[in-house]
């Protein structure tokens, strides 16, 4: 490994870190402060908990997808070329 593989490692999980404590704060933490306290100026409201994971999960899914499609097309287009 060269030190800019373990440099991009590291700022990797750094920001994976980040973005898990975030998370985090704002899914489970911040419900048991009132609505009122400030901290809530942080963070977006809590239905985009929910919504940004999902959106993440259904493009994820969208890419996995077609991947193999494209992958499976290919494969049938060399067999039949055979």
């Amino acid at each position: 490994q060269t030190s800019s593989d373990k440099a991009v490692g590291a700022l990797a999980l750094l920001v994976a870190a980040i973005v898990f404590i975030y998370y985090t704060l704002w899914a489970i933490i911040l419900p048991f402060f009132p609505p009122t306290h400030s901290i809530h100026d942080y963070f977006p409201e809590r239905e985009w908990a929910v919504r940004i994971p999902a959106l993440i999960l259904v493009v994820g899914l969208a890419a996995v997808g077609s991947f193999v499609g494209s992958v499976l097309i290919k494969e049938g287009r060399k067999r039949r070329a055979k």
